[in-house]
Protein backbone atom coordinates (compact mmCIF):
# COMPACT_ATOMS: atom_id res chain seq x y z
CA UNK A 1 0.00 0.00 0.00
CA UNK A 2 2.62 2.78 0.77
CA UNK A 3 4.42 2.10 -2.81
CA UNK A 4 0.94 3.64 -4.37
CA UNK A 5 2.81 6.95 -3.91
CA UNK A 6 5.90 5.97 -5.23
CA UNK A 7 5.20 3.28 -7.92
CA UNK A 8 2.59 4.41 -10.86
CA UNK A 9 1.81 0.83 -11.55
CA UNK A 10 0.71 0.29 -7.98
CA UNK A 11 -1.32 3.90 -7.84
CA UNK A 12 -3.10 2.58 -11.26
CA UNK A 13 -4.21 -1.08 -9.74
CA UNK A 14 -4.80 0.63 -6.47
CA UNK A 15 -6.88 3.13 -8.48
CA UNK A 16 -8.86 0.93 -10.99
CA UNK A 17 -9.53 -1.54 -8.11
CA UNK A 18 -11.04 1.03 -5.76
CA UNK A 19 -12.89 3.79 -8.21
CA UNK A 20 -16.41 2.16 -8.42
CA UNK A 21 -16.83 2.04 -4.55
CA UNK A 22 -15.28 5.50 -4.50
CA UNK A 23 -17.34 6.89 -7.48
CA UNK A 24 -20.57 4.77 -5.88
CA UNK A 25 -19.59 6.32 -2.55
CA UNK A 26 -19.82 10.06 -3.13
CA UNK A 27 -22.65 9.50 -5.69
CA UNK A 28 -25.08 8.02 -2.56
CA UNK A 29 -23.20 11.95 -1.26
CA UNK A 30 -23.68 14.42 -3.76
CA UNK A 31 -26.23 14.89 -6.86
CA UNK A 32 -24.05 17.22 -8.94
CA UNK A 33 -22.27 15.00 -10.89
CA UNK A 34 -19.34 17.87 -11.63
CA UNK A 35 -18.90 18.02 -7.70
CA UNK A 36 -18.74 13.96 -7.66
CA UNK A 37 -15.98 13.67 -10.10
CA UNK A 38 -14.11 16.52 -8.71
CA UNK A 39 -14.48 15.07 -5.03
CA UNK A 40 -13.41 11.55 -6.57
CA UNK A 41 -10.55 12.87 -7.99
CA UNK A 42 -9.35 14.54 -4.82
CA UNK A 43 -9.69 11.56 -2.64
CA UNK A 44 -6.92 9.71 -4.77
CA UNK A 45 -4.72 12.61 -4.89
CA UNK A 46 -5.32 12.54 -1.01
CA UNK A 47 -4.18 8.94 -1.42
CA UNK A 48 -1.17 9.53 -3.03
CA UNK A 49 -0.61 12.40 -0.41
CA UNK A 50 -0.90 10.03 2.87
CA UNK A 51 -0.04 6.51 1.48
CA UNK A 52 3.42 6.51 3.34
CA UNK A 53 0.97 6.71 6.55
CA UNK A 54 -0.86 3.72 5.95
CA UNK A 55 -1.22 1.28 8.67
CA UNK A 56 -2.25 -2.25 8.00
CA UNK A 57 -2.46 -3.28 11.61
CA UNK A 58 -5.45 -0.52 11.79
CA UNK A 59 -7.47 -2.43 8.66
CA UNK A 60 -7.76 -2.99 5.29
CA UNK A 61 -7.06 -0.49 2.57
CA UNK A 62 -10.87 0.14 1.74
CA UNK A 63 -12.08 1.23 5.48
CA UNK A 64 -8.64 3.37 5.06
CA UNK A 65 -9.95 4.79 1.74
CA UNK A 66 -13.49 5.29 3.00
CA UNK A 67 -12.33 6.99 6.16
CA UNK A 68 -10.21 9.59 3.42
CA UNK A 69 -13.69 9.58 1.42
CA UNK A 70 -15.88 10.74 4.52
CA UNK A 71 -13.39 13.46 5.27
CA UNK A 72 -13.30 14.72 1.53
CA UNK A 73 -17.25 14.52 1.03
CA UNK A 74 -17.22 16.29 4.30
CA UNK A 75 -14.57 19.19 3.21
CA UNK A 76 -16.86 19.65 -0.01
CA UNK A 77 -19.95 20.21 2.46
CA UNK A 78 -18.39 22.17 4.46
CA UNK A 79 -16.87 24.86 1.35
CA UNK A 80 -19.98 24.70 -0.93
CA UNK A 81 -22.35 25.84 2.34
CA UNK A 82 -19.70 28.14 2.98
CA UNK A 83 -20.47 29.43 -0.83
CA UNK A 84 -23.64 29.30 -0.86
CA UNK A 85 -23.94 31.32 2.63
CA UNK A 86 -21.91 34.03 0.79
CA UNK A 87 -24.14 34.12 -2.51
CA UNK A 88 -27.29 34.58 -0.10
CA UNK A 89 -25.38 37.37 2.02
CA UNK A 90 -24.58 39.03 -1.19
CA UNK A 91 -27.70 38.40 -3.06
CA UNK A 92 -29.91 39.66 -0.13
CA UNK A 93 -28.45 43.22 -0.13
CA UNK A 94 -29.33 46.03 -1.68
CA UNK A 95 -27.00 47.61 -4.56
CA UNK A 96 -26.52 50.76 -4.63
CA UNK A 97 -28.39 53.34 -7.24
CA UNK A 98 -26.95 55.62 -8.62
CA UNK A 99 -28.24 58.52 -6.49
CA UNK A 100 -26.60 56.71 -3.48
CA UNK A 101 -23.10 55.97 -5.24
CA UNK A 102 -23.44 60.06 -6.20
CA UNK A 103 -24.45 60.68 -2.44
CA UNK A 104 -21.25 58.97 -1.30
CA UNK A 105 -18.97 60.36 -3.92
CA UNK A 106 -20.13 64.12 -2.70
CA UNK A 107 -19.28 62.92 1.18
CA UNK A 108 -15.91 61.78 0.00
CA UNK A 109 -15.31 64.48 -1.22
CA UNK A 110 -16.72 66.86 1.35
CA UNK A 111 -13.78 65.49 3.92
CA UNK A 112 -11.20 65.55 1.57
CA UNK A 113 -9.91 68.62 3.81
CA UNK A 114 -10.71 66.72 6.74
CA UNK A 115 -7.92 63.96 5.20
CA UNK A 116 -5.42 66.10 4.37
CA UNK A 117 -5.31 67.53 8.37
CA UNK A 118 -5.33 64.08 9.41
CA UNK A 119 -2.58 63.51 6.99
CA UNK A 120 -0.41 66.64 8.92
CA UNK A 121 -1.64 66.29 12.43
CA UNK A 122 0.76 63.06 12.36
CA UNK A 123 3.52 65.53 12.01
CA UNK A 124 2.79 67.49 14.59
CA UNK A 125 3.88 66.97 18.40
CA UNK A 126 1.40 64.11 20.25
CA UNK A 127 0.40 67.35 22.55
CA UNK A 128 -0.79 69.64 20.50
CA UNK A 129 -2.23 66.26 17.96
CA UNK A 130 -5.01 65.21 20.20
CA UNK A 131 -6.48 68.02 20.63
CA UNK A 132 -6.74 68.91 16.50
CA UNK A 133 -8.53 65.97 16.05
CA UNK A 134 -10.85 66.44 18.64
CA UNK A 135 -11.63 69.90 17.40
CA UNK A 136 -10.89 70.43 13.71
CA UNK A 137 -11.48 66.49 12.41
CA UNK A 138 -14.17 65.21 14.89
CA UNK A 139 -16.10 69.00 15.56
CA UNK A 140 -16.22 69.29 19.24
CA UNK A 141 -16.02 72.61 21.06
CA UNK A 142 -12.50 73.40 22.43
CA UNK A 143 -14.04 73.13 25.66
CA UNK A 144 -15.64 69.95 25.44
CA UNK A 145 -12.23 68.31 23.84
CA UNK A 146 -10.67 69.35 27.24
CA UNK A 147 -13.10 67.53 28.89
CA UNK A 148 -12.58 64.46 26.71
CA UNK A 149 -8.58 65.18 27.16
CA UNK A 150 -8.65 65.43 31.32
CA UNK A 151 -7.31 69.20 30.68
CA UNK A 152 -8.65 72.94 30.98
CA UNK A 153 -10.08 74.56 28.89
CA UNK A 154 -7.48 77.33 28.39
CA UNK A 155 -4.88 74.84 28.10
CA UNK A 156 -6.73 72.77 25.04
CA UNK A 157 -7.10 76.79 23.36
CA UNK A 158 -3.58 77.07 24.15
CA UNK A 159 -2.96 73.71 22.11
CA UNK A 160 -5.07 74.15 19.58
CA UNK A 161 -3.99 77.96 18.29
CA UNK A 162 -0.36 76.35 18.83
CA UNK A 163 -1.31 73.65 16.69
CA UNK A 164 -2.97 75.28 13.97
CA UNK A 165 0.15 78.05 13.68
CA UNK A 166 2.29 74.76 13.16
CA UNK A 167 -0.15 73.20 10.61
CA UNK A 168 -0.61 76.70 8.66
CA UNK A 169 2.84 76.29 8.13
CA UNK A 170 2.54 73.37 6.04
CA UNK A 171 2.09 73.74 2.00
CA UNK A 172 -0.54 70.87 1.70
CA UNK A 173 -2.70 72.73 4.49
CA UNK A 174 -5.88 73.57 3.52
CA UNK A 175 -6.36 77.50 3.70
CA UNK A 176 -10.40 77.70 4.35
CA UNK A 177 -11.26 77.32 7.71
CA UNK A 178 -11.26 73.90 8.48
CA UNK A 179 -13.25 73.84 12.17
CA UNK A 180 -16.89 73.06 12.55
Amino acid sequence: MRTVATQPEQLEAFYREHLPFVRSYVARRLDDPYDIADVTADIFLRVIRSAATYQTQLGPPRAWLTGIARNAVAEHRQVSAQYEATVRQVSGRRWLDEDSADRIVQRVAAEADARVVLGLICEIPASLRAVVELVAVDGLAVAEAAAVLGISAGAARVRYHRARRLLREFPTFPRHEVTP
